[in-house]
């Protein structure tokens, strides 16, 4: 069976359907659910690139343009073919004129495996409820739940290993269900979700702890737009009724422009302090560091503007913020008073011409006691500095009495065009994926895989909330050879460890993607709260530990041998060590 993705204009020629009529769960497909009368849940084919099913089209549907998607079950002479999906089959008829001479040769010469079509815990349940309520209520989506077992393989966050009474062999507590949902879009299965359980094996921060809760969603024949417009129902659906309507669509910003703006890839967008690049302004400076960085390569200066940062900054907070800069970046941050008489000893201050302070002023929009902090360096590292600095002096403004981030404020972005690969830390000749190794390139990039990999940017898609990521997910790649050559040859990664993945895609996967929601961060910016184990039943600590049951605890070597594991002890827990191999373990 080979995968085709299906555009076809059946304005004639359109046989019957053949074949048995797939019988919707909830009724017809030409009409939309309500489950209130001020919310409509939206129909079937209202996040994919289809608007009909295979074994739904009738005499009815004559004259009217159709997109179908599907499996090629059967072809002949180039002229019919049987469309086939979970729903049922279709004939398609290609006509035989001059108009469709070059949909004929596509036809003729394709390669079935590789065409890609151009073409608190109670409102924390309220919401669940609320979430399963308009998934479910949606045509073809269903709840499953994917393994929590399962092997290691390259690629994403630091894993939990079980052992097994098998030597040497490990399961995988995986980080969250990524390979499971594409095999079930491959197996047919159109659309997925599930409340899933994902672990990962680090300590826990504010914003993570090791086991958390995903809204976890995959849906097949669908494009980023799809998915954004699905979460984006889904979040306005379920939104909490004490808190001010979500206004959607969201807006929407590329990891570039997000970068060079706010210094990171998750702004807060509820105030102001944006980064500018100045570097035409300095282009004949005299100020020694700014023409060092300058005749660099991706050398830029970068000024980010205080609004009445006079009045609110100490000394002392100028002082901090220098040092913050010189002992996490090695950069050098310098404040600037340019309609203040006031700098602080800035060194830069008395190197700044006239022509230059005015159009500083115009071009950052400078009043009487604003403070602009200036930097210069390589880009990226010059806006992350400045990304850093600017959540820091919102903390001192709003510690000082100035309100900048209204709590009441809930401001949606996607982040959109983030780059496929990174240099990896440890050699930064080599390259490791951004997101994951499934995640697909972005069509306009493709040619840059086999050149430029590094240049080439990816279908993966964040959702911000007050700067904050609370959900993240990608198109898939859905072709074999192109996910074994990103794995094998890009990423040098062993492909016997995935072979399951690609002999799946093999049989031909439809285009598919998805994305998964962060609960419990979700649950703790909605309530305002300091942590998210302030929303968690029964939260691990902040070194991961379970302080009720004192796990994780430590295993005797008489406990250790059905699984065929030695500890490999510290010299520090000898006495830990004699201890418990000295001791009895009674039945718990």
């Amino acid at each position: 069976m080979y995968f085709l993705s299906w555009l076809s204009q059946l304005c004639r020629g359109l046989s019957r359907p053949i074949g048995r009529t797939a019988q919707p769960t909830w009724g017809s497909f030409s009409r939309s659910l309500a489950l209130s009368s001020q919310r409509r849940i939206p129909e079937f084919n209202s996040f994919v690139a289809r608007t009909n099913t295979c074994g739904e089209l009738r005499s009815s549907h004559l004259g009217q343009e159709v997109t179908l998607c599907g499996w090629i079950q059967y072809r002949r002479q180039n002229i019919f073919l049987v469309l086939r999906d979970c729903h049922g089959l279709v004939q398609v008829v290609i006509p035989q004129d001059e108009k469709t001479e070059a949909l004929r040769l596509q036809y003729r010469y394709l390669d079935l495996r590789s065409f890609q079509m151009q073409y608190n815990l109670r409102l924390r349940s309220q919401v669940v409820m609320k979430m399963r309520e308009y998934l479910c209520n949606l045509h073809g989506f269903v709840d499953i739940e994917t393994p929590t077992l399962f092997k290691r393989t390259p690629g994403g966050a630091k894993e939990f290993l079980v052992p097994s009474r098998e030597p040497g062999k490990f399961y995988s507590l995986p980080q969250s269900p990524q390979q499971f949902k594409q095999l079930l879009m491959v197996g047919g299965l159109d659309r997925y979700f599930q409340v899933a359980r994902c672990y990962r094996d680090e300590g826990s921060r504010p914003d993570r702890q090791p086991e958390f809760t995903q809204i976890d969603i995959e849906m097949s024949f669908v494009d980023q737009t799809g998915i954004q417009s699905l979460i984006e129902g889904l979040l306005q659906y379920s939104w909490p009724s004490d808190k001010d309507p979500l206004v959607v669509p969201f807006p929407s910003m590329t990891f570039a422009e997000a970068l060079a703006t706010y210094g990171t890839d998750k702004p807060d967008t509820r105030f102001g302090m944006k980064i500018v690049d100045i570097s035409n302004v300095f282009k004949h400076t005299e100020v020694r560091f700014l023409q060092d960085a300058l005749s660099k390569p991706q050398g830029a200066v970068k000024a980010m503007c205080v609004r009445e940062g006079a009045n609110y900054l100490k000394k002392k907070d100028i002082e901090s913020i220098r040092k913050f800069a010189a002992d996490h970046f090695k950069e050098e941050v310098l404040p600037v008073f340019l309609k203040n008489k006031e700098n602080w000893n800035s060194p830069v201050a008395k190197f700044i011409l006239e022509k230059q302070r005015l159009e500083l002023i115009r071009l950052m929009e400078i009043q009487e006691d604003d403070v602009v902090l200036l930097t210069a360096g390589e880009h990226k590292k010059a806006c992350s500095l400045l990304g850093k600095l600017r959540l820091a002096c919102a903390d001192i403004l709003e510690m000082n009495g100035m309100v900048l981030r209204d709590p009441a404020l809930f401001s949606f972005l996607w982040v959109v065009d983030f780059p496929l690969f990174l240099p990896k830390e440890d050699n930064p000749l080599e390259l490791e994926s951004a997101h994951h190794p499934f995640t697909a390139p972005h069509p306009g990039d493709i040619h840059l895989l086999y050149t430029e990999p590094e240049k080439v940017r990816s279908q993966h898609y964040d959702l911000v909330l007050n700067g904050s990521e609370i959900g993240g997910g990608s198109i898939r790649i859905h072709d074999a050879e192109l996910q074994h050559y990103i794995l094998a040859t890009l990423l040098k990664e062993d492909v016997k460890l995935l072979s399951h993945l690609l002999q799946a895609l093999d049989y031909g996967a439809p285009p598919h993607g998805g994305i998964a929601l962060g609960l419990d961060r979700l649950m703790c910016l909605i309530t305002g709260a300091a942590s998210i184990r302030d929303v968690i039943a029964f939260p691990k600590s902040f070194r991961g530990h379970d302080l009720m049951s004192n796990a994780p605890d430590s295993v005797s070597s008489q406990e250790l041998k059905p699984y065929h594991i030695q500890v490999s002890w510290p010299a520090d827990s000898e006495a830990e060590r004699s201890s418990l191999n000295h001791s009895h373990h009674p039945e718990s």
